[in-house]
Parts: C-alpha cells; sequence; structure tokens
C-alpha cells in the first residue's frame, strides 16, 4: 500500500514538472502539449515501465529449456516465498548484475545478466535471485521501474530545453526571456531532480531484500559472498547501465565517494555485507530460518 501512494505521488510530481517545464518554455500552448505527454506517461509507466524497462536492456525471456538451472532455482525460491513464478529473462553483456521488475507479484519479471551466469557459482546466485524476490514479495518493483521511466523522463525535459533555447526564436522579447530562463532552470535542475526521484525509492528496500533473502535460504553468506564479488564485478567491465534505471540493479554500476556518496541509490556494499553477516550470527545462534 505504501509503495502505490508513493508511485501515484511520483507520477503526480512528474505530471507538475512537465507542465511547469511546457509552459515555462512553450506558454499555454507548451504546458497544454506537456499535460498531454503527462497523461500518456503515466498510464505508460503504471501497465508498461517494467516492459520498457526490459526492452532497454534488450532482456530476452529465457524458457525452462533454455535455462533450466536458473528457471529451477527461481521457482524453488518463489515457491518457498509464495510467489506466481516470475517470468525470466537474461539480459546480453558482460557485466554481472540483476534486477526484478513488474507492476505486482503475479506481473513479475527477474532479470540476469549474461556476466552474472558467467561468474556467479550456484549458492551465491541464489543469494541474487532471492533477494530480486523479495523485492516481489514487498512489492518494490512497481516504483522501481516508474521511477526509472521518471528519471529517463526528466532526462528528456533537459534535452527538450535545449533543442528549445537553440530554436527559440520568433518571440517577444519577454517570451524569450521566460524561455532562456525556463530552459536553463530544466537544464542545470533535471540531473538533480532525477537524482532526488531515485532517492525517494529508499536505500532501506535493499537492507529488507537482503535480509527477505538471507532468511528465505536460511543463510546470509551466499548473498554476501555474492555483493563483494558483484561490487568488483561491476567495476571491472565498462558501465552498462543507463543512469536513470541504476537504482533497480542489486548492486549500482555507479561510482561516487565523499559528497556525492549522500546521493547514492544503494547503501554501501561494506554495509550491507556486515549486516547480513550479523544477522547470519543471530539465525545461527537462534536456529530461526525462514519466516514467510
Amino acid at each position: 500500500m505504501l509503495n502505490t501512494i508513493k508511485t501515484t505521488v511520483l507520477l503526480a510530481l512528474l505530471t507538475a514538472l512537465l507542465v511547469v517545464v511546457g509552459r515555462s518554455l512553450g506558454g499555454n500552448a507548451g504546458m497544454m502539449l506537456a499535460f498531454g505527454l503527462a497523461i500518456v506517461m503515466n498510464m505508460g509507466s503504471w501497465w508498461f515501465s517494467d516492459r520498457i524497462v526490459l526492452a532497454m536492456y534488450g532482456a530476452k525471456e529465457v524458457t525452462a529449456g533454455e535455462a533450466p538451472k536458473l528457471h529451477a532455482m527461481v521457482a524453488e525460491l518463489a515457491d518457498r516465498a509464495g510467489l506466481p513464478m516470475p517470468k525470466v529473462y537474461v539480459v546480453p553483456g558482460a557485466m554481472p548484475n540483476a534486477f526484478a521488475t513488474g507492476r505486482d507479484p503475479a506481473h513479475a519479471a527477474v532479470a540476469v545478466t549474461e556476466g552474472i551466469l558467467q561468474i556467479m557459482p550456484i549458492d551465491e546466485l541464489r543469494g541474487v535471485l532471492a533477494h530480486e524476490l523479495a523485492h516481489v514479495k514487498n512489492r518494490d518493483t512497481l516504483i522501481s521501474a516508474v521511477a526509472a521511466v521518471a528519471a529517463g523522463a526528466i532526462s528528456m525535459l533537459a534535452n527538450w530545453a535545449q533543442w528549445a533555447l537553440i530554436f527559440g526564436g520568433g518571440r517577444s522579447d519577454e517570451n524569450e526571456r521566460g524561455g532562456v530562463l525556463g530552459g536553463l532552470a530544466t537544464i542545470l535542475l533535471a540531473p538533480f531532480v532525477a537524482t532526488v526521484i531515485q532517492l525517494a525509492i529508499s536505500r532501506s528496500r535493499e537492507y529488507a531484500a537482503d535480509d527477505y533473502a538471507a532468511r528465505l535460504i536460511g543463510d546470509g553468506r551466499p548473498l554476501a559472498r555474492a555483493l563483494r564479488r558483484l561490487e568488483v564485478g561491476v567495476h571491472a567491465v565498462p558501465n552498462q547501465v543507463q543512469p536513470a534505471t541504476a537504482h533497480m540493479f542489486i548492486v549500482s554500476p555507479l561510482t561516487g565517494g565523499g559528497f556525492l556518496s549522500l546521493f547514492r541509490t544503494h547503501p554501501s556494499t561494506g554495509e550491507r555485507v556486515a549486516r547480513l553477516e550479523a544477522l547470519t550470527a543471530e539465525l545461527d545462534k537462534s536456529g530461526q530460518r525462514f519466516v514467510g
């Protein structure tokens, strides 16, 4: 329910932003055009954001016959979590990573890259898949996909503003000044707004998914090892992730330290590993395992 509210607010803010930028760049005509675009984008984001993200990465759905071990792991974990069997996708490319998407558990998809299948031992891959199914269970996937589309839309606004400034002649001086100021504001603020939208998803969802995954498989160590391996792996190959979708992946492929760490979409891998190790110690001590 909370994620549904967050998604609705996010779409409302995107609509308002589009309308304001449209008004500043094109007057009443620009405002109406932006409003129409916002309506189409909102409907598309709600219903098709998962397909949009999967298409962005050229993800290919694989059957049980094409990837039997992968399918078997997903099916076993989904059954343990009380989830419908999600669709399974493979993303081309050497970067090791994974994400889940879909507007609800009945329409979920789990995607892994070719890179993660090449470097990840089976037990660690199982931990990664459990983490992604935790996002499905916690209903994080809709807002994550919508945020990706929204952040992409903000980038589109920046490009729109640039072209508006280049071809903005033929207006009165007053309108031209307003268009120039609106365009400059959009160009300068767009990256910041896109980052804030991604941060609105909250780093805490990664901790919650790590926790659920550890309990689902009864051990946090495989996921902790997988996170360490991925932290190295994602930075060992050229970045193949668009910034607007970086928050969707289990490990962020984007780097940034110091002040920039305040704007990271993921908690640090070291913090996540420490929490998993502490949880595993508790599980070992209590003997408690999966709680659905």
